[in-house]
């Protein structure tokens, strides 16, 4: 077990949870890094791209990495909840029901393009991914500590998808896309041949015990009352008649605070800083906030670049 207390071993801890994942998931290591923050916030990952660059990939080789188990669900059409949470199955020979754990309950889910799932399936993921639990008939069930739902959504100009509700998307933490990969890293890749050997057969960095305490260490990251005020601006910025169809919710805020305290660990600290609050950005308002005016993407970008305008950093 590491000393998460000790900043040397944290680091090693971290580094190598990076470059083990990145043996697999070539090129990408600031992109591995946000998917381990969100981890280590306790929050979830949305990967919105297209098929084939790897979002399969980093579940499998983060799990491994950490020493977690994973299981993938296909999110289709036909998909039931009963399919995703499990079952009460009647036993013959006690006649009474016995409950029957679905794919859910496993410690890394990837449900895979989920927006081609009905709403009615989707919804499966809320009281899980919010209250770590599920429900049926009447009784309620704890998925595993750590629960961390990694989720691809294909682009919505594609054909066969629903749109994901605002409940939905306000559960992910983080919204990721990990594009297309640099020459040099596709030119590794082409001489492989494949890397889904390489995640499957990724060796533990850490052990479950280790992700506790290191979870443990991301709450315990200062947060100055200025850095405080800074969240609390871009929040109120957010809300502001006429800018955005919804601003950002507490949820969101308490997800965004909790994402800086893991990024400035990842990044060696023990302290929030406003500019830790601003890298994330893009991250967290990317799938929540939608200008009232879709006009303004013409002359402003996104809406984090509106917000980081309209709220500079502080001094």
């Amino acid at each position: 077990m590491i000393d998460t207390q000790n900043p040397v071993q944290r680091r090693d801890a971290l580094d190598c949870i990076i470059g083990r994942v990145s043996e697999a998931l070539l090129g990408k290591q600031d992109r591995i890094r946000l998917a381990l923050t969100a981890l280590l916030a306790g929050g979830h990952v949305l990967l919105e791209d297209i098929p084939g660059v790897g979002k399969t990939t980093l579940a499998t080789a983060l799990a491994r990495a950490l020493g977690l188990g994973a299981r993938r669900v296909q999110f289709t059409s036909d998909l039931l909840p009963a399919d995703l949470i499990g079952a009460s199955i009647y036993q013959p020979q006690t006649g009474d029901f016995r409950f029957q754990p679905g794919p859910i309950f496993a410690e890394v889910l990837l449900a895979d393009e989920i927006n081609r799932a009905s709403p009615r399936a989707q919804s499966a993921l809320l009281e899980a991914m919010e209250e770590h639990q599920v429900s049926v008939d009447g009784t309620s069930h704890p998925l595993p500590d750590p629960f961390f739902v990694i989720a691809t959504q294909n682009p919505t100009e594609q054909q066969g998808v629903y749109p994901l509700p605002e409940s939905q998307l306000d559960r992910f933490l983080l919204r990721l896309s990990l594009g297309y990969p640099e020459r040099a890293a596709e030119r590794l890749m082409l001489s492989r041949g494949t890397t889904r050997p390489t995640a499957r057969g990724l060796t533990p960095c850490l052990t479950p015990a280790d992700l506790h305490q290191l979870r443990k260490a991301v709450h315990a990251v200062h947060v100055a009352p200025s850095v405080e005020d800074h969240l609390l601006d871009l929040l109120q910025a957010s809300r502001l008649p006429g800018a955005f169809v919804h601003g950002l919710s507490p949820r969101a805020g308490l997800g965004w605070l909790n994402a800086a305290r893991a990024w400035a660990l990842l990044q060696g600290r023990t302290h929030v800083e406003p500019e830790d609050l601003r890298s994330l950005a893009p991250h967290v308002t990317g799938h929540r906030l939608h200008f009232a005016d879709p006009g303004l993407l013409q002359g402003i970008g996104t809406p984090a670049d509106w917000l980081l305008e309209r709220v500079p950093a502080p001094d």
